[in-house]
C-alpha cells in the first residue's frame, strides 16, 4: 500500500531538541545558575509542564524564580527559545514529500507550550505540517501509546499507510507495537535511504545523495 501520511518527531528531526539538557546548560551557564539545583527542580517538574498541566511561568517560578534573580523572566524565555535551531534538509525534505506525494503531514512531539509556540511560528512549520499531536496540546506524552492512538483516530489513516520518523529508540518501538512502521532517525542520508524502501525517494530534495 503507498504511503499518504507521515507521522514526525521535532526536536532531533527537524529542529534540534527545544528544551534538552544541553540547552539547559548552556541557559545555566548564561545566567549563571546552579546547574545541579536547576536541573533537579526541573525533573520534577518537566513532565507535568510538557503534558500542559503547569503553565510555563509556573514552570519558570518552580524551577529558576523561587527567589529574585537579576534578570527577567522575558530575559530568560527569549534566551531559552533561541536555542533551537533548524535542520533545513529535513525540513526540505519533508516539505517536497508532502507537495509530490500529496502526503498527510502530523507531528507527534512531547513540548512545552511556549517551546512549542515559539518553533511551530519560528520556523514556519504549519506550512507544511497539517496537525501537531503536541503533548502541550493533548496532555499525553509520549511513550504513552495513547498520544499515537490519538494521532492515528485524528490522520484517518489505515495504519499500513503511515511511516513515523522519530530519533528515540523508544519512542520507535512504542509506534511499531501499534503496527505503524517507523524509521529511527539518525541523520539525513540514512532517513532518505530508509524512507526510498517505503516508495518515497527524494528526488530533487536538498543535497540529493547522487
Amino acid at each position: 500500500m503507498p504511503i499518504t501520511t507521515l507521522f514526525l518527531d521535532v526536536g532531533g528531526v527537524l529542529l534540534t531538541n527545544g528544551w534538552d539538557h544541553h540547552a539547559r546548560r548552556r541557559v545555566a551557564k548564561h545566567f549563571k545558575l546552579e546547574w545541579s539545583e536547576m536541573e533537579e527542580r526541573h525533573a520534577l517538574t518537566f513532565e507535568t509542564h510538557e503534558e500542559g498541566k503547569l503553565t510555563f511561568e509556573e514552570y519558570l517560578g518552580r524551577v529558576v524564580f523561587y527567589h529574585k534573580r537579576p534578570f527577567t523572566r522575558a530575559q530568560f524565555r527569549r534566551f531559552m527559545c533561541a536555542q533551537s535551531k533548524p535542520y533545513p534538509e529535513m525540513i526540505e525534505l519533508i516539505t517536497q514529500f508532502k507537495l509530490r506525494h500529496g502526503l498527510k503531514i502530523a507531528v507527534v512531539s512531547n513540548e512545552a507550550r511556549v517551546v512549542n509556540d515559539y518553533r511551530i511560528h519560528k520556523f514556519k512549520l504549519d506550512a507544511f505540517v497539517d496537525f501537531f499531536i503536541s503533548s502541550c496540546f493533548v496532555h499525553l506524552r509520549k511513550p504513552d501509546a495513547d498520544i499515537f492512538r490519538l494521532a492515528l483516530d485524528i490522520a484517518q489513516a489505515p495504519v499500513r499507510q503511515i511511516v513515523y520518523i522519530e530519533n528515540t529508540p523508544m519512542f520507535v518501538q512504542v509506534a511499531e507495537g501499534l503496527g505503524i512502521r517507523s524509521v529511527l532517525h539518525t541523520d539525513y542520508k540514512s532517513t532518505c535511504a530508509k524512507l526510498a524502501a517505503f516508495g518515497l525517494r527524494n528526488e530533487g530534495a536538498m543535497h540529493e545523495t547522487r
